[in-house]
């Protein structure tokens, strides 16, 4: 009886938290309220390369830092996350072969609230994913 009941249990943690919500954070920008997360279904994080170069780069790590290189090298240290609704389903466009999101980012060191949109795209036949259509990286199908 005792592993009957734990079995059940296990299934309703299971079912709960697969179908639980991602995290989200609330923006406001020009009086209008975003919500952004960084799960997408998708490995978004990790370095962009611009043009396969060593530099300049964009990192984007799970936690929602990273760092945003500018063309002329200087490192600004970002806050990021990919708009959502309230739940932290990400808001995208179907393309043919790709999805488009927005990226949110802002330097880490503005204690105003000064958010900046940019394009930020994943290319299904290319296995790419694009910052601003500039930036980079490759991508694997993750086998669900």
């Amino acid at each position: 009886m005792k592993l009957q009941y734990a079995t059940l249990l296990l299934f309703i943690f299971t079912v709960c938290n697969s179908y639980s919500q991602n995290d989200t954070t609330r923006i406001k920008v020009h009086n209008k309220e975003h919500f952004l997360t960084t799960v997408i279904g998708y490995t978004i994080t990790g370095t962009y390369l611009y043009d396969g170069e060593a530099e300049p780069i964009v990192q984007l790590n799970a936690n929602g830092t990273g760092i945003f290189q500018q063309k002329d090298l200087t490192r600004n240290n970002i806050i990021w996350g990919i708009e959502s609704n309230a739940n932290g389903n990400p808001k995208y466009e179907e393309g043919f072969n790709s999805a488009a999101y927005t990226l949110w980012y802002k330097n880490n060191a503005d204690n105003d609230e000064k958010w900046v949109a940019t394009q930020f795209s994943i290319h299904y036949d290319k296995k790419k994913i694009f910052i601003a259509g500039e930036r980079s990286k490759e991508y694997q199908e993750e086998i669900k």
